[in-house]
């Protein structure tokens, strides 16, 4: 399917995440691009008047999009073309197939999407708590958009400019929170072990 087919489920991705996936990509192109692309097939809900929604992978299929490969292979999850567009959305929603905050972590209306791959915003915040998932901070989990619920966590605890000014050391600054009490309540929390309480 075409890239430029498929409309995003979520307002935002972290750029940062998605410059490590471009250049992942760049190495691994000639070499086995179109296997990779055979094993990354991307999950779509077909909506009203047959339109693509991706429902995971944004930051992979942004990547490709912006490094100008142009088709991706999909899978359908669930074909809801049949359904109005009310139905749709709620459909959307209660499965929590839908990620409608903007780059400030406020919640929006499905109408304020983006209409396209290359148009979703960046959130550094996100870029933020991807790094800290692959440094040991969390544990991958299942949760739906998890690492957005971990971008919102460090939203409000360490300052735009710091994140902005010294990334490395938001990513420190990060880990040391990550495994606190506070933190708990996140999916992949590792937490720390507390000899106090045995």
């Amino acid at each position: 399917m075409a890239i430029a087919a498929l409309r995003p489920t979520q307002m935002t991705v972290g750029l940062r995440e998605v410059e490590r996936k471009r250049a992942d990509w760049r190495q691994r192109a000639e070499r086995d691009g179109p296997d990779f692309l055979g094993r990354h097939m991307i999950p779509v809900i077909v909506g009203p008047k047959g339109v693509p929604y991706v429902i995971d992978h944004h930051h992979l299929v942004r990547a490709l999009h912006d490094e100008g490969v142009s088709h991706v292979l999909v899978s359908v999850i669930a074909d809801l073309h049949y359904l109005k567009k009310s139905a749709f959305w709620t459909f959307m929603e209660n499965r929590n197939w839908l990620h409608p905050f903007d780059a400030e972590g406020v919640r929006q209306g499905h109408e304020k999407l983006p209409k396209s791959v290359s148009a979703m915003k960046d959130d550094p915040y996100r870029s933020l708590a991807g790094e800290l998932r692959r440094s040991g901070g969390y544990a991958k989990d299942i949760t739906p958009y998890s690492e957005f619920l971990w971008a919102d966590f460090l939203r409000r605890r360490i300052g735009l400019k710091l994140l902005e000014r010294d990334f490395e050391r938001a990513v420190v600054k990060a880990a040391a929170m990550a495994v606190e009490q506070d933190a708990s309540y996140l999916p992949g929390w590792c937490g720390r072990s507390d000899d106090t309480n045995r």
